[in-house]
């Protein structure tokens, strides 16, 4: 019987079922009735077969012609052929043929999930990490104005910058936090509170913050940002039950800076830093609000009454003045007989005027000098 070998592959000889050993390109007879034949197995690519492989490299002829791995539970491998990636392997022995191309392989340990400084990230936006590779690769991807706090089995490891950071998954358990560094607003709004004069009233308060130290506040706080707004809650609270409304009310723009100035002292202990607060608004009850507004109203009325007043004895004093200066004045009596005049004129559309009137004369004796 004729076997036929080709020039891109590799025989493998065998006799009842067992390997023999591994042939070179040619043509093969093999006489019948004899329990043997001759198995062609392609060399461009990846020697994969049925059989034992362990059996199969004992034959130095063939392990010649195979880059070869084997790889234990807790290994992975990076496999790349000239140089180019092209898959992840797992556990098991992995034979390629060298004929073509050299395939070489990156051992990484499961059980540590950094990756050697020697594998290039970039093989990580390649198309077959969208499919699958990241079953066996984790990837946090840390945003501009952000930390990644890094946990490995909930302990801390260290802080990651801005960008991608990968590692490898296996038996460990690796966590990233995000903690943002940027400026941040902490609103404690709808604060049912009660002034030393027993008036409840409702605030809305502001506080800016920025953190300083993102692992104490990420590490030692469940949730820190409920701590601080507890925290500037209850300084809040405070303030107001020791103060009047009245006080409250003139205040306003004050209670900012006071209540800023009260909770520094504990900023160091949140790894943070206040910035401004202030107040956003004052809600009073509606009786209150009532009363507030009819005393206004009557402030406004009273003062608009004082300038009247204020108005009328300083148009009195004028004429008073106007009026002694035009008796000293004789002249000046005068142009202001004519002035008015004017002002009486101008109003007149026209002037009848008949021949037995005296109107004339009155007029000339008017403007005449007395």
């Amino acid at each position: 019987m004729k076997y036929i070998v080709n020039t891109h592959e590799v025989g493998l000889l065998f006799k009842n079922n067992s390997f023999i050993k591994a042939l070179p390109p040619k043509d093969y007879y093999v006489m019948p009735f004899t329990n043997k034949w001759i198995l062609s197995v392609d060399m461009t690519g990846k020697f994969d077969t049925e059989y034992d492989l362990s059996l199969l490299l004992s034959d130095s002829f063939l392990k010649e012609k195979l880059d070869v791995i084997c790889l234990k539970d807790n290994e992975i491998a990076l496999h790349y052929a000239d140089g180019n990636f092209t898959d992840i392997l797992t556990y098991g022995t992995h034979a390629y043929f060298n004929t073509i191309k050299k395939h070489t392989f990156v051992v990484l340990d499961t059980n540590n999930p950094f990756l050697p400084d020697h594998v290039e990230l970039s093989i990580f936006n390649r198309e077959y990490f969208k499919r699958e590779g990241f079953k066996y690769i984790s990837t946090f991807s840390i945003p501009v104005g952000k930390i990644g706090i890094l946990t490995i089995n909930g302990q801390f490891i260290k802080t990651l910058s801005v960008g991608n950071h990968y590692f490898i998954k296996g038996s460990n358990s690796v966590e990233v936090k995000l903690v943002d560094v940027r400026k941040r607003l902490l609103e404690v709004s709808g604060q049912e509170l009660l002034s030393e004069d027993k008036v409840t009233l409702r605030m809305n308060f502001i506080c800016q913050y920025k953190i300083l130290d993102p692992i104490k506040a990420t590490m030692e706080f469940d949730d820190f940002e409920q701590q601080i707004y507890i925290t500037m809650q209850l300084a809040l609270r405070e303030y107001v039950a020791t103060r009047k409304l009245d006080e409250l009310l003139a205040q306003k723009h004050e209670i900012g800076t006071i209540i800023l100035n009260t909770v520094k002292s504990k900023q160091d202990q949140f790894g943070i830093e206040f910035i401004e607060a202030g107040v956003k608004d004052i809600i009073l009850p509606g009786d209150i609000k009532e009363i507030l507004n009819t005393v206004l109203i009557a402030e406004k009325r009273a003062y608009a009454n004082v300038i009247t007043r204020r108005e009328e004895t300083a148009s009195t004093r004028s004429l008073l003045n106007t009026a002694k200066l035009m008796d000293e004045n004789k002249t000046l009596f005068k142009l202001k007989e004519l002035e008015y005049l004017e002002r009486i004129c101008d109003k007149v559309g026209s002037i009848s005027i008949s021949a037995n009137s005296g109107i004339l004369d009155q007029l000339s004796q008017l403007v005449s000098h007395k």
